[in-house]
């Protein structure tokens, strides 16, 4: 079937493209970008909207497997779905060191079953150390337990993951021995390294010259997670200029961030390890808990310690990010958007479902940065990072996954308390040149395929 989208402004940094042209769509590709109107079976008026390659999340937390051995697909909470209402195609997940299920059995079921978006997976390296044997995240992994890491994590690799996530906050018994071996898989297909630093705040300048040193030794390229979360309290500035200072002397190093002013993560992690309230400077009720009894309250030290001891899993969301550092990384020309996402059975962080459209009104309408800037952190990055020759991009033969939005109307609308809430002005999204969704309802959730490096 052709698809022929006309009268739109398409935006695609990746060819350095703004005009307006019309699209046909046939056999998954983009067959054709012409002035002219051929003929085709469906075609779609984008008369005052804004036409885009499919947003790539380069950065989230992809669905748990089902005790059936499918993906979590429930249509309102999974969190796919929630990447496919606000215009997201590509979703990268196996971050943070994290991985829900083993990488490559994990694509192997997004193309055994579909998913609401194409999926990437990142190994996650926290998942090798503990499936190597290793419970004790505090502690050094020993040398056989490293010989099978690097063993599983290079297979994992062969098997079209895109690199290896690091969780070094998370995992802090992690040492230089174990970052270098671990990473050094990647070379010889030059795969990308990505890491959620060993600190933040007052700490995140040696926590950050700990990770970036090793992709310099090995000459590998590096991904800096959320680094709103990691240098959004006042240290962004130094930070950003030590990134440059790394980039001017070879290394190929880019970041990520989401628009949002605060963070989100389980109340048992390492982030709150003692010490937490002194290095943000705060108090117990800058957390509130996004799950369980206490859902929606701020903590009191009695209510942290009581949740943290029962239900470490709890989701948090953590207010203490300045917002003149947020809005600064977005000005660096190296930090793509990534929403960070996480969900567990639709309670989470609101950046799951509204990061793409929230930079689009948040920061492009109130003029803060222009919209092909916008799209280009959000498109053309994120593809060339991962090196995704066919993704992020809207020439002819390219793959027909593209966002057709209304640039006077798109906004997020999810919230702490609704975090699943689609946005509004997000008015097609096609995934290999197939509707999947419509004014913020999926209207087919499962043409999704892994994508593979």
């Amino acid at each position: 079937m052709k698809t022929l989208i006309k009268n739109g402004l398409v935006i695609d940094p990746c060819n350095r493209v703004q005009a307006r042209l019309n699209l046909l769509l046939e056999d998954g590709r983009v067959a054709l970008v012409t002035r002219q109107e051929p003929p085709a079976d469906q075609v779609v008026d984008a008369a005052g909207r804004v036409v885009t390659p499919g947003f790539i999340d380069i950065h989230m937390h992809e669905d748990p497997v089902a005790p059936d051995g499918r993906l979590v697909n429930t249509e309102e909470t999974a969190i796919f779905n929630c990447m496919l209402r606000m215009g997201v195609t590509t979703a990268i997940g196996g971050q943070c060191g994290i991985s829900q299920y083993d990488p490559v059995a994990y694509l192997d079921l997004v193309d055994r079953y579909g998913a609401a978006v194409n999926v990437g997976m990142l190994a996650g390296e926290a998942f090798f150390r503990e499936r190597a044997g290793h419970d004790d995240k505090y502690t050094p992994v020993t040398e056989d337990e490293l010989a099978a890491m690097e063993r599983e994590l290079a297979q994992a690799l062969e098997g079209g993951c895109l690199g290896v996530s690091y969780g070094i906050r998370y995992s802090p018994g992690i040492d230089r021995r174990e970052l270098e071996r671990t990473a050094a898989v990647c070379r010889r297909q030059d795969k990308l390294i990505a890491a959620h630093l060993r600190s933040d705040a007052g700490e995140i300048m040696d926590a950050a010259r700990e990770f970036l040193d090793v992709g310099r030794d090995l000459g590998l390229p590096v991904q800096v997670s959320h680094i709103g979360s990691m240098a959004g309290f006042g240290q962004m500035e130094e930070f950003l200029q030590l990134v440059d200072e790394y980039h001017m002397n070879g290394l190929r190093v880019s970041c990520d961030c989401y628009p949002y002013y605060a963070f989100s993560t389980a109340l048992g992690s390492t982030t709150y390890d003692e010490g937490w309230l002194e290095r943000y400077h705060c108090d117990y009720d800058v957390i509130e808990l996004s799950q369980g009894k206490y859902k929606g309250r701020r903590c009191t030290k009695e209510i942290f310690d009581e949740v943290r001891r029962d239900e470490p899993e709890c989701l948090t969301v953590c207010y203490v990010m300045k917002e003149s550092d947020v809005d600064l990384a977005f000005s660096h020309p190296d930090v793509m958007l990534a929403s960070d996402g996480i969900m567990n059975y639709g309670q989470g962080h609101p950046r799951a479902a509204g990061s793409f459209p929230r930079l689009l009104s948040e920061f492009v309408r109130p003029g803060k940065m222009a919209l092909y800037d916008a799209i280009a952190r959000m498109t053309a990055m994120p593809a060339e990072k991962l090196r995704l020759a066919q993704k992020g991009r809207l020439n002819a033969g390219a793959d027909a996954d593209l966002v057709i939005f209304d640039p006077e109307r798109v906004a997020d609308q999810a919230t702490f308390e609704e975090p699943t809430l689609p946005p509004v002005g997000i008015d097609y999204v096609f995934l290999g040149g197939r509707l999947a969704a419509r004014d913020g309802k999926i209207v087919q959730g499962d043409l999704g395929r892994s994508v593979r490096g």
